[in-house]
């Protein structure tokens, strides 16, 4: 395959087509059906399939497809398929490119001149909601597939999956898999571009991905509020019965989750990765956080710091009810205490067990025999990268000294991709690239999100190369 063709043709694209084409998909507020309950009848996830859709009719691929589905009550799938490029290369298997096209809420103000719907186009930046996280993946992935054809290239049969409800925990998922898995075929290779890293000067791998374990958890003691001065003492307060309960799920002194079906042993080799990532490319870790001015990290050292974020189960507090701001309160002894609860939770450990085991710890032996009440729960697994087999090794070699000029390096990753685990486990024998052009100030799920277009397109040119070298095998 020809590089100087293949690079010539992606820096082409992007700078003549998709630009301008992911500039309307930012402004279609095609939010995750968790942060828009009328996403049917608004029919923004739809525009936004039907919007890539239109693009891919377009593109040069000779007897490619592109099929909009969408099963009864779920959100849309769009599904385009695109032969290989000769019967050698139709042996080495199917490649299944993944991304998606639902967005998460705009997140708060964002700064001055920038919106979520409004692209904006900035020293190099793509600003907008879902630029980065990750509207881009679907044209990445057909132009790396179209620069192999143009530079006389191989890949595979290929089929692109882009979803609308990832933001939301994938839920419609397994539904869709099953209803494709014929159509899917013999997935050999995966490729993921909803992932990133910690710099914009080398390929990033991810090589785990947390899980997911969430609950809502309301502590009642009253039917209705009353007078602090004539209930306290009396009636125990629904918060203290409620910070009794996350005791025993996390220790609040450090941290710690103590509940045993939440934590996992770190293998050796991911911890002399995450070894070798601080030691390539460090201040990464924990760098880039806005913190309060004074405020320490959990942890000095920067292992022990990426570890927590990839390995380790964490509990964060995502939302709270029945606390009125500070402004209105009065001296009141309220009826109840509704805490929103997210744990990240090791890759190779059980989800469903460990919410179970969350459950139970909130909802036994509870004091004073408070109602407990547990609403919105719901898991997903994590995942764990196989080995890289031969020619994925060799390839990825290749594309970080002829397009980076920088060593690729593997890293876990703090959040779920639930996709990742359902398909990890329907296709035991796949090897697996989950990358992408996400960095650590992409402010993916917060203000002024941005796709870095020039690490776009070489991470574009990196994928091209590696199914071409799927390909060959």
């Amino acid at each position: 395959m020809k590089h100087d063709e293949l690079a010539s043709h992606v820096r082409q694209v992007w700078d003549g087509n998709i630009v301008a084409s992911l500039s309307d998909l930012i402004r279609i507020p095609a939010l995750s059906p968790a942060f828009d309950g009328e996403w049917a009848r608004n029919g923004h996830l739809r525009a936004a399939v039907e919007h890539v859709r239109a693009w891919f009719d377009t593109r040069d691929l000779p007897g490619a497809t592109a099929e909009i589905v969408e099963l009864p009550g779920r959100t849309p799938v769009l599904l385009l398929d695109v032969p290989a490029t000769s019967a050698e290369a139709e042996r080495a298997g199917t490649v299944l490119l993944y991304g998606h096209l639902d967005k998460q809420p705009p997140g708060g103000e964002w700064s001055e001149g920038l919106d979520p719907w409004t692209p904006v186009l900035r020293d190099g930046r793509l600003y907008g909601r879902g630029a980065a996280d990750d509207g881009y993946a679907g044209f990445a992935a057909l132009t790396a597939l179209e620069g192999i054809r143009h530079a006389g290239g191989e890949h595979g049969r290929a089929v692109v999956l882009l979803e609308t409800g990832e933001e939301s925990g994938s839920p419609d998922l397994p539904a869709y898999l099953e209803h494709l898995g014929d159509r899917l075929g013999d997935v050999r290779f995966v490729v993921c571009l909803d992932s990133g890293g910690s710099d914009y000067e080398r390929l990033w791998l991810t090589t785990s991905l947390r899980g997911l374990a969430q609950l809502t958890v309301t502590v009642r003691v009253l039917e209705s509020g009353q007078h602090s001065g004539l209930a306290s003492g009396a009636v125990p307060d629904s918060f203290r019965v409620a910070r009794a309960l996350l005791e025993r799920v996390e220790q609040a002194s450090t941290g710690e989750i103590v509940v045993p079906e939440l934590n996992a042993d770190i293998p050796e080799h991911r911890r002399s990765e995450a070894e070798r990532v601080v030691e390539i490319a460090p201040g990464g870790a924990g760098s880039g956080f806005p913190l309060a001015a004074g405020m320490r990290l959990v942890a000095d050292d920067e292992v022990e710091r990426l570890l927590n974020t990839t390995w380790r189960p964490t509990l964060s507090v995502i939302g709270a009810d029945g606390l009125p701001a500070p402004a209105d309160a009065g001296n009141v002894l309220r009826a109840a205490t509704t805490l929103a609860l997210s744990f990240r939770l090791p890759p190779t450990v059980d989800s469903g067990a460990a919410l179970a085991a969350i459950e139970r710890a909130v909802t036994t032996d509870v004091p004073y025999s408070a109602p407990v009440e547990i609403s919105g729960a719901e898991h997903a697994d994590g995942w764990d990268s196989p080995a890289p087999a031969g020619w994925l090794d060799k390839g990825l070699e290749r594309v970080s000294e002829s397009i980076f000029g920088a060593p690729w390096l593997g890293a876990g990753l703090g959040g779920s991709i639930p996709f990742m685990g359902m398909l990890g486990k329907r296709y035991p024998q796949a090897q697996f690239l989950v990358t992408g052009a996400l960095g650590p100030d992409s402010n993916a799920h917060v203000p002024d999100e941005s796709l870095h277009l020039e690490q776009a397109e070489r991470v574009t040119l990196a994928v091209a190369h590696l199914l071409h070298a799927h390909a060959l095998g």
